[in-house]
């Protein structure tokens, strides 16, 4: 892993989904680049480990889906780091697989629920820490499937699409005020919530990247800390992608 010593020297960032994946490669970053983090998660064991793994975080255990939860989290973060400048909203699921005339509502309900309302939960919470410094970054983890839908993953495609015109809506709102937000659109990358998934989708999802492979999630990790760092100037309210060549927009 390739680091940019000091870049996030001052700032702290709040990362849901933080113990795994995609959310703990972005901490574990943050930190080796001078930031410090509070790691949000629904896994209080994982979490735990993760806070060895990053070295320095802290760390609360929730459900994004759950908006009082939210809230308290906000409110204890602020608490113990002194300010919040960066939101890495990662948290996510699969949820079932199947045709829509048989998707079972109980998972579209929690899909739906922790996807999308939890992603606008945590910026309704966090955003007004940001405006008390007038500064933010905002990066929103959507997915392909939000560009193209996968069949048989209605509802995680409609989640993410939810994501990336929240995250459009939300960084016009907030430009001028130095808060920026933008999504990022990965094709499908080594991760844990692959095992949610059969082999049968995986391999579906991996027959449409020209590139051949999965990706690895250093990869997005890497593209994460960009759009979460001062770098990140003058884009706000796009996405950003990571899909091996898959997106074509």
């Amino acid at each position: 892993m390739s680091v940019f010593p000091d870049r996030f020297s001052g700032r702290t960032a709040v990362v849901t989904g933080g113990a795994s994946g995609l959310g703990l490669a972005s901490a574990r970053r943050i930190v080796a680049e001078g930031g410090r983090v509070a790691l949000w998660d629904v896994n209080p064991e994982a979490l735990a480990a993760a806070r060895d793994a990053v070295g320095d975080a802290h760390i609360v255990a929730l459900d994004v889906s759950d908006q009082a939860a939210v809230e308290a989290a906000a409110a204890d973060t602020f608490a113990a780091l002194g300010r919040i400048d960066v939101l890495i909203a990662s948290a996510g699921i699969t949820g079932a697989t199947g045709p829509v005339q048989d998707y079972p509502i109980d998972s579209w309900r929690q899909v739906i629920d922790i996807n999308l309302n939890g992603i606008f939960y945590c910026s309704r919470a966090l955003v007004p820490f940001m405006l008390r410094h007038g500064y933010g970054r905002i990066v929103n983890v959507a997915s392909v499937a939000g560009k193209e839908g996968n069949p048989n993953a209605s509802a995680y495609s409609a989640s993410k699409a939810g994501v990336i015109g929240f995250t459009k809506s939300l960084g016009k709102e907030l430009a001028g005020s130095g808060i920026i937000a933008n999504a990022l659109t990965p094709a499908t990358f080594e991760s844990p919530i692959l095992a949610q998934l059969p082999q049968s989708q995986v391999d579906y999802m991996r027959s449409k990247i020209p590139m051949g492979r999965l990706g690895e999630v250093e990869e997005s990790a890497a593209m994460v800390c960009f759009m979460a760092s001062e770098e990140c100037s003058f884009t706000t309210a796009a996405t950003f992608d990571t899909s091996g060549g898959r997106t074509t927009f």
